[in-house]
């Protein structure tokens, strides 16, 4: 490999004596023993909703292959959908041989996904209301001689308002009361529940490894142990169903965007201060803003709380310092009362861009021709290239998986000011793309990425709050896909 000659970097991204590039809680070895979650828990709990988000976190950060054994999908595979709540009362002899053939009929395939190589986690998704039924299950799991570990995890909720709001906002629009009237749909649902509960058992220290959710206020965690189960449990716990909003941006154009450099801790450039005025304004009046209505259906603007986050680098600090950080009240969903102050800055060095190592500072051009070899490794498999003395995205994401757990645990509205390469792996993992596809997000210079979460997914919007047209010199092309 020629030496490196002497490039003009007169700002570089400075890594701090004695730590690595990649910081954090992003050490340790995965054990390989293979986990099989039961859940359960009465209708509307939100089962299927932990199901999915946890599959994603394994899947997505620890390169786990999952999958989900829902049995209601299996139940409306032999018996249709838009059942009425009596096939779910336990004195329907004929409705209760064949919800029976559909939870087999399940758990036979989780046997058979779980024997593959490679294969470390299963979720069996259903109620499991009864001892009887979750006895059943376990002592068929312990037939196979698989020898994988299981564990419950049960969901409990006694707040009838919620409950009701969950239904209204998720159920309705289930295969099973999809253009069915609204509120015989919610009576229906409600009596589907009823049934359940007259059987329903919940778990007892006999039962072995489990974790308890109640309200997803309360956890209580019975002989968990190892790795995976742990790191299951961690995540759970900061998992709740309200939905609430991300706003992703990338800082203001800076002076080496301009320069075609990459990495660095250089400042903005006068189209990057512009765009943070912008962005400064727009947190005020969207970010920090919501809109209620009066009993005389006139609409008013009044401040809801809000975070901010930015990564250490100078460019980000920059580009959130028109932001305001207004102290407001605020009344909780407990009726609590506090002072709020509105996204009070808060600087996480796991935001920090992909560090290039020795690549720091340079253009695409210039690696292409000093380091040829790391060019063309870097096209073939951008998710794996580590640059010299620098990270990958693997790293990146090793890095990312601690702030993800406090992203599905804030109530809150989030604007996360950060980096091209970060952003691209926070998108990746809230809109449900594979990992390999994070390097090849499209993240543009001034624009708001809006990430809307809900009980079974993420819609996204762009805001474009700077049109190219409006600045002088853009400086922000990519270079050619794949780089």
């Amino acid at each position: 490999m020629p030496l490196k000659p002497k490039i003009d970097n007169p700002t570089p991204h400075v890594i701090p004596e004695g730590v690595n590039a990649t910081p954090l809680e992003v050490v340790g070895a995965t054990a390989s023993d293979k986990l099989v979650i039961i859940l359960v828990g009465l209708p509307g709990t939100g089962k299927t909703h932990m199901a999915k988000r946890i599959c994603r976190y394994i899947s997505f950060f620890l390169d786990i292959p999952t999958e989900i054994f829902n049995v209601g999908d299996y139940r409306r595979k032999l018996c249709g959908d838009k059942l009425p709540a009596s096939f779910y009362d336990e004195g329907n002899t004929e409705a209760l041989e064949q919800r029976a053939k559909a939870c087999e009929a399940a758990v036979d395939d989780l046997v058979e996904f779980m024997r593959k190589d490679g294969v470390r986690l299963a979720v069996y998704d259903s109620t499991n209301s009864s001892r009887d039924r979750r006895n059943a299950i376990m002592k068929k799991l312990v037939d196979t001689g698989i020898g994988f570990k299981k564990m419950y995890v049960e969901t409990l909720c006694d707040d009838e308002a919620l409950i009701e709001e969950q239904i209204r906002k998720h159920k309705l629009s289930s295969p099973d009361y999809k253009g069915t009237d609204p509120e015989e749909a919610v009576k229906d649902f409600m009596q589907r529940r009823k049934n359940y509960a007259n059987i329903y058992r919940t778990l007892e220290d006999s039962d072995g490894c489990y974790i308890k959710v109640y309200n997803s206020k309360k956890f209580v965690i019975h002989n968990v142990r190892g790795y995976l189960p742990l790191k299951v449990v961690h995540f759970i716990m900061n998992l709740h169903t309200l939905p609430r909003t991300f706003y992703l941006s990338r800082h203001g154009q800076s002076e080496y965007n301009l320069l075609g450099k990459i990495g660095g801790d250089s400042g903005l450039s006068k189209n990057g201060e512009e765009y943070a005025r912008r962005l400064g304004k727009f947190a005020k009046d969207v970010i920090g803003t919501k809109t209620i209505t009066n009993e005389e259906g006139k609409e008013s603007k009044v401040a809801k709380p809000a975070r901010l986050w930015t990564s250490t680098l100078r460019r980000t600090k920059e580009t959130a310092k028109y932001i305001e950080h207004d102290a407001i009240d605020v009344t909780w969903d407990n009726g609590d009362k506090n002072e709020w102050v509105q996204c009070r800055p808060n600087e996480l060095r796991n935001l920090d861009e992909l560090y290039a190592g020795n690549c720091d500072g340079m253009t695409y051009k210039e690696i292409e021709t000093v380091y040829p070899d790391e060019f063309a490794a870097r096209q073939s498999d951008k998710l794996k290239y580590r640059y010299p003395r620098g990270e990958s995205y693997l790293d990146v994401m090793l890095r990312l998986e601690p702030l993800a757990h406090d992203m599905e645990r804030v109530r809150e509205t989030l604007l996360v000011v950060a980096h091209q390469g970060i952003l691209r792996v926070l998108l990746a993992y809230f809109t449900g793309l594979d990992r390999n596809e994070a390097p090849y997000v499209k993240i543009p210079l001034n624009h708001i990425i809006k990430l809307s979460t809900h009980a079974y997914g993420c819609d996204k919007e762009v805001i474009c709050l700077m049109q190219k047209g409006e600045m002088l010199d853009d400086g922000q092309d990519e270079p050619p896909e794949g780089v």
